[in-house]
Parts: structure tokens; C-alpha cells; sequence
């Protein structure tokens, strides 16, 4: 028997198929979190829904009803896709993406509004859809979908994802008195893609979402080409006359397993966002364990001082910790410590001070014998920070692979770990400005075990915690 590898702590419904965070929004003191949900299957469908979860505190979700479902005859008969949620003068709405046709996908946006708290019953516009076409004379590659809107003034913005086709992905911007009656502005940012660019930001962008952090704007994008690349990137730059001009680039996390982030801003004016974290292992596995699909933890984001995205998990998921082990002060020279701390559902806090090592890090999941064990490591002379799953797990059906990206650390700055483990999910985040999300699949019961290592030098461990993490 396989260990159970549902997670507990992160979010997602009991069975079934869940991808992108959709609407997400702060209402009436909660949060309520949206998702694409196939209520039928494990798999991903033609036609999807949208699911439903409200929370207090962003650790603790109750699931809601099916919010949107396709109508048939409609804009949306072939599923209800990615948008956004907004409050319009008091009144939540949604706007989304509507398809229509199985082989020709027509896709649209589309609206639909409630007039409960609880944000349970939706009634979709009777005039949908509102956007029924892309601009015309661009020829457009990927699609046309997954709206975000804002409001400035009395007016508001949507912007929209798609790609030029033989240049690159554009986020295109509409502007409307009233979310019915739209007007084209222009491309608010196209990617002249280029083969030296550092960060390959494809030829299509999925899931756009536009805001801005103090002075600035971000802009996050999912990248998606050719159905073999699929990460999100961010841009911080400024705005000005429906044009936005980034001066950074940068993934919004390094893994093999995240994909389309969604923001939110709560009352205390926080900047939250929630990924889609999707399987590490094939559809066999996946058809035998009945679900698909997880959500990343909530993540706060906010601008730093030299123009990047500050990235950390939110304080509310202290209250999951329970059973505090410490260890402080100590060197590991070409050597590996064992924590007394064994567990897949586990927070980690860690502060490395680097010295001659030329590789530091640790293994989580690991069994006593090291046949199974997931490596965390900070290559010094690279100065970039990966997982390496090639050794996670024996069971055939997981995908392998190294995954990571750079991460300077200047002068005599210490590299502080944040790692959590949720049976088959790892998030770990690094001096809040990178993160790495993987999914892992260890066969053993017993890959449990937390080692400590360096490798070609010394490195200093100023400190290490860890705490058990109870289930949600």
C-alpha cells in the first residue's frame, strides 16, 4: 500500500479535478476562494465549473456549492473558465471566461452577479457574452481568455491574455462605464519575445493580473508555449497612458508544480495570492487515488526596496504548529545531521550562514536508508537554490527532475529556508524573494526522516526550527 499523499493542510475538495484560483476576493469579512472544479472526474474536461470555498482566516475553508456551472444554448454551454471577482457598488460579480464549442472554441467573456452574502447564487448576465471577440487585424496565437478587472475613477479596466503570433504574449485592455459595454484601448504590454532573453516568457500568457504595489505596478502572467512550458512570471514597472513598462523579470516560483496565481487585497489592504499546484505523477496514479489538483498556500506579496516582489506565506498558518523542536548554533563541515523530527506534514525554518561550502541544504522525506529522500540544495558556486526530486520516490508513476533558480545571496547574508511539507506537496521559500513548489511521492511509509547537510566546506547553522503542522 502507497502512504496516503493527500495533503491536509493545503486546500482542495475531497475528490475530482481542481486547476486555476479564480474570483478571488474579501467579502463581508471572508475570504472566498474560486476555483475551475470537474465534479465529475479526476481528470481535466472540456467543460468546467466553478467551485467554491469560504474562510475566516485563509488556513480554515469551508466548501461552498458549485458557484458557476455551463448553461446550455449559451456563451458558457462548454464550460465556465478563469476570470475575476470585484465588488460593483455593493454588488459581487464575476467576470469569466465563457467557451463555447468542444473542437472550435469560441471564447468569450462573460458576467454574472449575486445578491447574497454568502455569495452562494449567481445569476448570470442576460446579454452575455460582453466581450464576444478579440481585436480584430491581430493574429492572435493560444487564445483569447481569463480576464482581470480593476476600477480606476469611474471607470473600469479588464485586461485580458493572449499572444501575437511570430512575437509574443500580450495582455490586451479594455475599458467600460458599467462591466457591459466595453471599448478596446490597445495592448497594454506585448513580450518581443527573444531567444537571449533570461526568463523565456513564451508565446501565449494565461491568467493575467494587474496591480499596483506602492509607486509601482506588478503584472503576473502564466506562460504558456507549445504545450511544453508552463510557469508563471512577474513584471514591476510603471503605468501610464494604458501602457505599462516593466523594469524587472522574474518567475514567481522556481517548481515544476505552480501555475496560474491569482490576487487578491483584503481589508488590511494585504496583497494575497493563491497557485494551482497540479500532480507530479501520471494519469494512472491520479485515476487511482480519485483526485487531481491542489492550491498553494496563501502567499503575501508586496514591493521591495530594489524593485522585486517580497514573497511569504501568510501569518495566519502559525496557528497549524504544534510540537516546536529547536536546534541553534552549530557547523556542518562536508558532514549531515539527522533532526530528532520525522513527519510529512512538517514546517521548517532554517538559517544558513554560508562559509566554504560549496553545496548546503537538506533532505526532507527521507528513508532511514536514503533510497528515498528529496534534496533542498543551495549551490554556492552557481548561487542558485533547487529541489532534486530524482530520488523522491521509487514508485514509477512520478515524474523526476531538478527544479530551481537563481538566488545571490550578498556579502555576508544568511540564506533563511522556509519549507513546508504536506504529504505529497513541498513549498519552500528562500529570504522572501523565491520560491519552489514540487510535488513528491515517497512509496515508503517510513520516508519520514530529515537530514541536514554540506558538502565540499563548512557551512554555519544559526538556527533550526521545525513544528508538526495539524490538518485543516
Amino acid at each position: 500500500m502507497m502512504p496516503e499523499q493527500k495533503p491536509l493542510y493545503h486546500f482542495r475538495p475531497p475528490f475530482n479535478w481542481i486547476n486555476d484560483p479564480n474570483g478571488l476576493i474579501h467579502w463581508r469579512g471572508k475570504y472566498h476562494l474560486f476555483y475551475q472544479y470537474n465534479p465529475c472526474s479526476p481528470l481535466w474536461a472540456t467543460t468546467m465549473n466553478w467551485g467554491h470555498a469560504v474562510s475566516e482566516d485563509l488556513v480554515h475553508w469551508e466548501i461552498m456549492p458549485i458557484a458557476l456551472s455551463p448553461t446550455p444554448g449559451s456563451p458558457d454551454e462548454d464550460g465556465c473558465w478563469s476570470g475575476c471577482a470585484i465588488n460593483k457598488d455593493g454588488i459581487p460579480t464575476i467576470i469569466y471566461t465563457g467557451i463555447k464549442g468542444r473542437e472550435n472554441r469560441q471564447e468569450t467573456v462573460c458576467v454574472s452577479q449575486s445578491h447574497d452574502d454568502s455569495l452562494v447564487k449567481w445569476d448570470k448576465y442576460h446579454g452575455n457574452p460582453v466581450i464576444s471577440s478579440p481585436p480584430e487585424n491581430i493574429e492572435l496565437v493560444g487564445g483569447f481568455r481569463d480576464p482581470y478587472v480593476w476600477r480606476e475613477g469611474d471607470s473600469w479596466y479588464l485586461i485580458i491574455g493572449s499572444g501575437i503570433k511570430n512575437v509574443g504574449g500580450t495582455v490586451f485592455l479594455y475599458k467600460s462605464q458599467d462591466l457591459i459595454n466595453w471599448t478596446y484601448l490597445s495592448s497594454i504590454y506585448t513580450r518581443n519575445q527573444k531567444e537571449t532573453d533570461p526568463i523565456w516568457t513564451g508565446l501565449m500568457w494565461e491568467c493575467p493580473q494587474f496591480f499596483p504595489l506602492n509607486d509601482q505596478y506588478a503584472l503576473i502572467v502564466s506562460v504558456r508555449d507549445n504545450e511544453k512550458l508552463y510557469y508563471p512570471v512577474y513584471f514591476t514597472g510603471t503605468y501610464e497612458e494604458y501602457k505599462f513598462e516593466p523594469q524587472a523579470l522574474r518567475r514567481l516560483d522556481y517548481g515544476a508544480d505552480y501555475y496560474a496565481p491569482a490576487v487578491m487585497f483584503d481589508d488590511k489592504g494585504r496583497c494575497i495570492v493563491f497557485g494551482w499546484s497540479w500532480e507530479g505523477w501520471n494519469e494512472e496514479a491520479i485515476q487511482a487515488v480519485g483526485w487531481s489538483g491542489v492550491m498553494s498556500l496563501p502567499r503575501l506579496v508586496s514591493l521591495r526596496s530594489d524593485g522585486l516582489l517580497n514573497i511569504e506565506p501568510v501569518p495566519e498558518l502559525n496557528c497549524l504548529r504544534k510540537n516546536n523542536y529547536c536546534l541553534l548554533e552549530f557547523d556542518l563541515s562536508s558532514s549531515y545531521v539527522d533532526l530528532p523530527v520525522h513527519g510529512d506534514c512538517i514546517e521548517i525554518a532554517i538559517e544558513y550562514e554560508p562559509e566554504s561550502a560549496n553545496e548546503f541544504g537538506l533532505y526532507v522525506r527521507r528513508s532511514p536508508n536514503g533510497e528515498e529522500q528529496t534534496a533542498i540544495v543551495y549551490d554556492a558556486i552557481s548561487n542558485n537554490l533547487f529541489i532534486n526530486r530524482d530520488q523522491s520516490s521509487l514508485d514509477d508513476r512520478a515524474y523526476h527532475g531538478v527544479h530551481g533558480g537563481p538566488l545571490r545571496l550578498n556579502g555576508k547574508e544568511s540564506l533563511n529556508l522556509r519549507i513546508f511539507l504536506d504529504r505529497s506537496i513541498i513549498e519552500v521559500y528562500a529570504n522572501n524573494q523565491m520560491c519552489i513548489t514540487e510535488r513528491v511521492y515517497p512509496s515508503r511509509d517510513d520516508s519520514l526522516g530529515i537530514r541536514l547537510f554540506a558538502r565540499g566546506g563548512k557551512v554555519r547553522v544559526k538556527s533550526v526550527n521545525a513544528w508538526e503542522l495539524k490538518g485543516i
